[in-house]
């Protein structure tokens, strides 16, 4: 029933939505979807547990800040994601009521998912589902947050306890920027592609 609600809430707010019971299916799904693309990517765990990147690489020319190629840094990788026709990425909360949360350091995932593309993906995992937008903003700065600092291997207060967010002032903070997507953005395409498995942080 939850995410029968959440799927009617994102398409009463725009979006289309696809629903798959395994991320294999979901991967399967959009390696048909995007052909002879340009492709960015935002920094995401979920589309990295999915294979997304090698999927696409095969029949897309694919950029992804996690795999950076062809002798570019992170910030030229990055920038580059910003101007390809598909841009992917994940949410760090996704309420039932439709809206989405996303914190971000540098600004990249979110700058990417809002305007400049033929079309964004949101690839969510059922993990990520909480009932209210209060609980998606959340579940976005004091689990997922902590998490990716810790995978980063920064020093903040969040990442070396793991519990919470303290507000910090470090140079390694993550949460520098928070967006939520109250409707699918005007003039763009988004899908909300919503997998049956705990997916990414």
């Amino acid at each position: 029933m939850r995410l029968e609600k959440t799927v009617a809430s994102l398409k009463e707010k725009g979006y289309e939505v696809s629903c798959f019971d395994t991320a294999q299916d979901g991967a399967s799904y959009l390696d048909g979807k995007v052909d002879g693309k340009t492709v960015g990517f935002g920094d995401s765990e979920t589309l990295e547990t999915m294979n997304l990147y090698d999927l696409l690489s095969k029949h897309n020319e694919v950029y992804d800040p996690a795999h950076p190629s062809k002798g570019l840094d992170f910030w030229s990788t990055a920038k580059l994601c910003l101007t390809t026709d598909i841009f992917f990425t994940s949410v760090n909360g996704l309420a039932e009521t439709g809206e989405m949360v996303n914190i971000d350091g540098t600004g990249n995932r979110v700058a990417g998912s809002l305007f400049g593309h033929e079309k964004v993906y949101f690839v969510v995992g059922v993990n990520k589902v909480v009932p209210t937008l209060e609980e998606a903003i959340y579940r976005a700065r004091n689990i997922a947050a902590p998490q990716n600092a810790a995978r980063h291997r920064y020093r903040t207060p969040c990442a070396v306890k793991q519990d919470r967010c303290y507000d910090c002032h470090s140079e390694d903070r993550i949460c520098c920027g928070q967006v939520i997507h109250y409707k699918k953005m005007n003039q763009m395409e988004m899908e909300v592609v919503l997998v049956k498995e705990a997916l990414g942080l």
